[in-house]
């Protein structure tokens, strides 16, 4: 609870010294626009599977199409790009959607406005899991009881995901211990024996599967079918600033995504450029759904289950904050 408190406070800050600057909200770097007239926006990303539509839409020229050039910064999680985002530090960024949703119940000024990525919905062979040592005694999420569990940030999708694993599978998430780590640091730390446990996405999954690791639970399925994980969002200040940039964003990261969703093999190719995956272990990369629009049905299980967790100071107001 201090960490979520010291969190929401640093955002806070952030907001105030958004309102104190510039009034354009950050828009002075967009206006940068090169030779061919194209708009620089900057975009919050985490290096995982999740974000290769954008960087596979820029590769093929989606985004210039419409009149737009992306600057990408890689941060650790949604938790820790929404506040730059805020700040103008972003114009864009990727959140998974509990982290959206907690930042909106803190009254945080932010909008999604593109879908992101989804579960594959198929428990076994979806892109995010709960995995252990390879001769790990823990068998099942109930196992997790008492147990080092790492997640990529605290109080977020992930966290949220493997309570729902443990409880449907008869244990108390409140006795699990979770631990925050990066992803790419998990693999070691789940090898080394420092975590029991690890809730990696891709492409982590397919690297602690390449050191033996087993799949005990699919927690992004057990929390609803088809799950949203994630989604791209701006400030409000940003949106109601900016509408025609925001728009140019919408229509070329659509593009991106209806893209990368037929062309696995393009996807799996543009992953090396941003992270340091081995082509053998990628080749193994469970990859995940990019539909064109958010499955509300699915955002609304998770609203709940933050609401059991504790998570929101007021609850989220859905019609505001999705698109």
């Amino acid at each position: 609870m201090r960490r979520l408190l010291a969190g929401i406070a640093v955002g806070a800050v952030l907001v105030a010294a958004s309102a104190c600057g510039s009034s354009d909200g950050g828009g002075a770097s967009d206006k940068n626009s090169s030779s061919g007239g194209t708009t620089e926006v900057k975009l919050g990303v985490i290096p995982i599977v999740d974000v290769a539509p954008v960087y596979l839409g820029q590769k093929k020229g989606f985004y210039k199409k419409h009149g737009l050039t992306l600057s990408m910064t890689a941060a650790q999680g949604g938790a820790a790009i929404v506040p730059g985002v805020v700040s103008g530090q972003f114009q864009f960024g990727f959140s998974n959607v509990t982290s959206l949703m907690i930042a909106q119940s803190n009254d945080v000024p932010v909008k999604a406005i593109a879908n992101g990525v989804a579960s594959t919905g198929v428990a076994g062979a979806d892109f995010g899991a709960i995995t252990v040592k390879k001769g790990s005694a823990i068998k099942s999420a109930k196992d997790l009881e008492g147990k080092k569990v790492a997640v990529n940030t605290l109080k977020n999708i992930n966290e949220t995901a493997v309570r729902e694993s443990v409880r449907k599978a008869g244990g108390d998430p409140s006795e699990v211990k979770f631990v925050e780590l990066a992803f790419d640091q998990m693999p070691a730390a789940l090898d080394s024996g420092r975590i029991d446990a690890a809730m990696v996405v891709e492409p982590a999954l397919a690297t602690v599967k390449s050191q033996g690791a087993t799949e005990i639970a699919s927690s992004l399925v057990d929390v609803a079918p088809n799950l949203t994980v994630a989604m791209y969002f701006t400030s409000n200040q940003y949106a109601q600033q900016h509408p025609d940039v925001v728009k140019k964003f919408q229509e070329a990261t659509a593009e991106s995504l209806a893209y990368a969703d037929a062309h696995p093999d393009e996807v799996r190719g543009i992953v090396t450029t941003y992270t340091t995956i081995p082509a053998a272990v990628l080749a193994k990369v469970t990859l995940p759904k990019w539909p064109a629009e958010p499955n509300r049905a699915s955002i609304e299980a998770l609203e709940k289950l933050g609401e059991q967790d504790g998570l929101f100071k007021s609850t989220p107001d859905l019609d505001k904050l999705l698109p």
